[in-house]
């Protein structure tokens, strides 16, 4: 008996939650080992599905980075990153494009089938969702086909969500002369997020979320203590592009942006519906 009430009363302190997001876009980032193990692989699906089905609206822009490596070194094509970016010539493009939006597509697609929801795949390239141009290192170097989004074409997400459907988008665009570009999957979502005016942006990473310089995780950050976070270095390396796809977001209209552990089984809905949440949810201020 304690146990069907302790379960009752998961449900209670949800309840306010799903009064609040009910009919609310949530733009999810896939990515990290959420993609690779099998638990968490069906766990995420379960977890978007269940999101659909009490009125949320979720769209899931994936990556597939490791994926993407994986099938340059099976093919012997060499591959050259510069400020964490992959260079993109014609031949890796079209890998990445084989890898995103056939293979790690239709298996997110088929997993949410599976789990009773109703997902369709897309690209950035479906329906000019996705205009890009094409994006230079930090010393101006050409990364051949990468892109930055410029314009995000919202509408073809909201007729889908709308009607029930859940997009699965690889982050692949196109740029004003129709060539196809290779996009960060952080940026993609952002952009996207931004574009259909959402309520929650969530990157779903391999770490806790931000933590301090003692190592304890930040369950609430502002604009302003990101910001300053990223200038006196108390974050480094991979979070800082995630703190900074997020102050974009907040900026350009999302509600709130998290970032949170894709490691942990069922993260997403702990994050939205639980008091604590699990990760780090920043907003634009107190």
């Amino acid at each position: 008996m304690e146990k069907l009430i302790e379960k009752a009363g998961i449900l209670v302190e949800a309840l306010p939650y799903i009064r609040a997001f009910y009919d609310k876009t949530i733009v999810i980032k896939y990515g990290g080992a959420a993609m690779v193990d099998a638990e968490l692989k069906a766990s995420f699906a379960t977890d978007v599905t269940l999101l659909r089905y009490i009125g949320l609206r979720p769209v899931i822009v994936h990556g597939g980075g490791p994926q993407i490596g994986h099938m340059l070194k099976r093919l012997g094509i060499e591959t050259r990153f510069v400020d964490g970016m992959r260079v993109t010539d014609e031949e890796t493009m079209e890998v990445v494009e084989m890898v995103l939006g056939g293979g790690i597509n239709a298996e997110i697609v088929s997993l949410i089938g599976r789990a009773g929801g109703r997902a369709v795949g897309l690209t950035g390239k479906d329906g000019e969702l996705m205009r890009v141009r094409p994006l230079k290192s930090s010393s101006g170097e050409d990364l051949g086909r990468v892109g930055m989004p410029e314009v995000i074409d919202n509408s073809l997400i909201t007729t889908m969500t709308q009607n029930g459907l859940i997009p699965v988008i690889a982050p692949i665009g196109l740029d004003a002369d129709g060539h196809t570009y290779n996009v960060n999957a952080d940026v993609a979502a952002s952009s996207i997020a931004e574009a259909v005016c959402a309520e929650k942006l969530i990157l779903l990473t391999d770490v806790e979320g931000v933590l301090d310089t003692s190592g304890k995780l930040q369950s609430h950050m502002t604009v302003e203590e990101a910001r300053a976070a990223i200038a006196d270095d108390s974050v480094k390396g991979g979070m800082i592009p995630k703190l900074e796809c997020c102050i974009r977001g907040l900026e350009g209209g999302v509600t709130s942006t998290h970032i949170i552990d894709g490691r942990v089984s069922h993260a997403l809905l702990l994050e939205i519906f639980t008091d604590g949440g699990v990760g780090t949810k920043l907003v634009r201020k107190n």
